[in-house]
């Protein structure tokens, strides 16, 4: 008997079914239904403890709301939070499973596809990520699609791929697709982070990974095509609207006018190192779809085996810095942790165990460790990988 279980919801109509069952048992299964009322609820709370744009809202208005007095702002109400939706998304006997797990891979209907399953707080207090390492499992409709498979084992030992908050043309650093790190020095955390190590691209100096200016998407494939061990990216993404929109519009924006959609990626077929990050706005959000074809999907289409992405936009250090009056940098601090985790062979569970750790830092009172930033990483995973 296997220590895996898999948490499954499905929206049927104007209904939510949950299962959870235990992988290699079948019959080791619960189910239940999630009420209407709780479900919105709980999803309407969550959006607006979260750093983008509710109704009228700009955001600039909704990252001040976020950082000052939205849910995930305290730890106090942030708690409160994680309690309401441990309570109304998993029922009693699924937290009763789930205690006796050590992995659980989510599948998430389109309602619930923000929701950060590592937060939520079990009866006695526990959070789901305390009492298991939380994963994403990959949509069945990729998982079952012919796909290419790039083996961690054979490639972990060459240079990663960095793209690191590519210039888009005609934007100020300030502007809605301007500069996600700030100005590049050779002192910020992450230049010092890389410098000296074997990366692509190639260059002089650290300083020269950021805002570079040549990242389009032939330089794109070029750099894909010479098999590194993983790629980072960090930048703007645009999310495909999921009231009325597709999921492979959903597009990573380089040094080029036309942002790089899901849809380029799966029918260019790039090959796709073993591990991707994709830190940027709502980069995982492929679950908000009936064909769940987005970002993370033309990933694993194109040959990734676990690709960590975001929930939601991560505010940058000059907003968060802006809006707390603290000097720390969470932005830079999260793309550490994902870049140190996806060198190790069980990444998945490596940025889990850094999540638990910034949680009971925020638990204990650190207000530098933002939920805003740890929450809202999510890890898919196919073949096994962790």
């Amino acid at each position: 008997m296997t220590d895996t279980l898999v948490l499954r919801f499905a929206d049927v109509g104007v209904a939510t079914y949950a299962s959870l069952r235990r992988v290699g048992d079948p019959g080791d299964t619960v189910t239940w239904v999630v009420d209407q009322a709780d479900l919105l609820e709980a999803v309407d709370r969550l959006r607006r403890a979260l750093p983008d744009p509710v109704g009228e809202e700009t955001r600039r208005d909704a990252l001040e709301r976020a950082l000052t007095h939205g849910a995930l702002s305290a730890p106090a109400t942030e708690t409160g939070l994680a309690q309401a939706l441990g309570e109304r998304l998993i029922a009693p006997q699924g937290w009763r499973l789930i205690a006796e797990a050590a992995t659980v891979f989510v599948s998430p209907s389109a309602r619930l596809a923000q929701v950060p399953w590592g937060l939520l707080a079990a009866p006695g207090g526990e959070r789901l990520m305390e009492l298991a390492d939380v994963l994403l499992a990959a949509p069945p409709n990729i998982v079952n699609a012919p796909r290419a498979t790039a083996n961690w084992s054979s490639r972990h030992d060459r240079p990663a791929l960095l793209v690191l908050d590519p210039r888009v043309p005609g934007q100020r650093p300030d502007a809605a697709l301007g500069s996600v790190l700030g100005r590049p020095s050779p002192e910020t955390a992450l230049a010092r982070h890389y410098a000296g190590r074997p990366v692509l691209p190639e260059v002089p100096a650290a300083v020269d990974l950021f805002r570079r200016t040549d990242i389009d998407r032939r330089w794109l494939a070029e750099h894909l095509a010479r098999q590194p061990s993983r790629l980072l990216y960090v930048g703007h993404a645009s999310a495909a609207d999921g009231d009325v929109g597709h999921a492979d519009r959903a597009a990573l924006h380089l040094a080029e006018d036309r942002p790089l959609t899901a849809a380029d990626l799966m029918a260019s077929r790039l090959p796709f190192p073993p591990r991707v990050a994709l830190l940027a706005c709502a980069s995982g959000g492929d679950y908000q779809f009936d064909e769940a074809s987005g970002l993370v999907a033309a990933a694993i289409l194109g040959g990734a085996q676990l690709v960590t992405a975001t929930l939601w936009s991560l505010p940058t250090a000059a907003g968060y810095r802006q809006y707390t009056a603290l000097e720390a940098d969470p932005m830079s601090e999260a793309i550490l942790a994902v870049d140190e985790a996806h060198e190790t062979d069980e990444a998945g569970r490596a940025l889990n165990a850094w999540q638990r750790r910034r949680m009971r830092d925020w638990r204990d009172g650190d207000a530098t460790a933002s939920p805003l930033y740890w929450a809202a990483l999510v890890t898919f995973a196919v073949d096994g990988a962790r």
